[in-house]
């Protein structure tokens, strides 16, 4: 039976990509892949690694954290935390492709014992009560329906004194319908991009304590300017990139995505939440 999370899936799934990555390293001249090797197909958002590293620089990680990651995709994020700051770091995905060939990149970078991946829901998670020092989510609310639900559970894993710190792509001031296809969905009905009023309401619903909001429109609207010059110069993108997770749609999903921002109608913006210290 078809629902809206294997309809989510679906749209990440693409067909052989491990052996597509391994082909695109080999054409950058790259055998052995390092953690900076892949980071262009590893992080599956706005600003790539840049904007990671802005939202973590935020947040105190040590080698004792536990952290989670919400959507992790390849694990990218997980393998940079563990790589930066030594914690450990279960990821949970809906896409299988994504978990499996996740692994397998953990286990060629020797992380595989430091990340634990496992297909799971974001508004169900695999984990116990308070079990979770940090929570991270980097674009993964816009194909999640029901915040309410994805905040209640991030309260429930988070530990007293946790945090939980997004990346989301969220509405802006024209309230117009959205350009599609978008890296996150095909179709409208399959997207769920909202004002920051409603992860502001879903947190204050589930006891989550808003600790910072930064607008990063600018970040972005600069970050593809220099990526879409950069793929002109080279006469098309590089053999490794996040083109290779949106199939032959990819250049007109970040053109609908970078006129959305222009137009007012979304803009990514970065949360911090934090669970009160019992």
């Amino acid at each position: 039976m078809e629902t809206l999370e294997t309809r989510v899936a679906a749209h990440y799934t693409t067909q052989d990509l491990l052996d597509r990555i391994d082909a695109a390293l080999k054409e950058q001249g790259v055998e052995i892949a390092t953690i900076d090797d892949l980071k262009p197909i590893d992080e599956f958002h706005t600003g790539g690694i840049e904007a990671t590293e802005a939202l973590l620089m935020q947040l105190d990680i040590t080698a004792e954290t536990k952290v989670l990651d919400i959507g992790c995709g390849l694990g990218g994020t997980a393998r940079h935390i563990v790589h930066r700051y030594g914690a450990h770091v279960t990821g949970i995905d809906l896409t299988p492709l994504f978990v499996e060939v996740g692994q397998a990149l953990n286990t060629r970078v020797h992380l595989d014992e430091a990340i634990d991946l496992h297909v799971a829901s974001a508004t169900a998670l695999p984990m116990d009560d308070a079990s979770v020092d940090l929570v991270t989510m980097f674009h993964v609310g816009m194909n999640i329906t029901d915040k309410p639900t994805l905040f209640a559970e991030v309260a429930r894993v988070l530990k007293p004194g946790g945090r939980f710190a997004l990346f989301d792509v969220m509405r802006d001031g024209d309230p117009g319908d959205l350009e599609f296809p978008l890296p996150w969905s095909e179709i409208a009905e399959t997207s769920f991009v909202e004002a920051p009023a409603a992860y502001l309401d879903a947190a204050a619903a589930a006891g989550l304590d808003l600790h910072m909001q930064r607008d990063r429109k600018d970040f972005t609207l600069s970050y593809f300017d220099h990526v879409f010059a950069t793929i002109e110069k080279m006469g098309g993108p590089p053999p490794l990139g996040i083109h290779l997770l949106m199939r032959e749609t990819a250049g007109q999903k970040l053109s609908n995505y970078v006129a959305n921002v222009k137009s007012g109608r979304t803009a990514p913006v970065e949360m911090i939440f934090d669970k009160a210290a019992s």
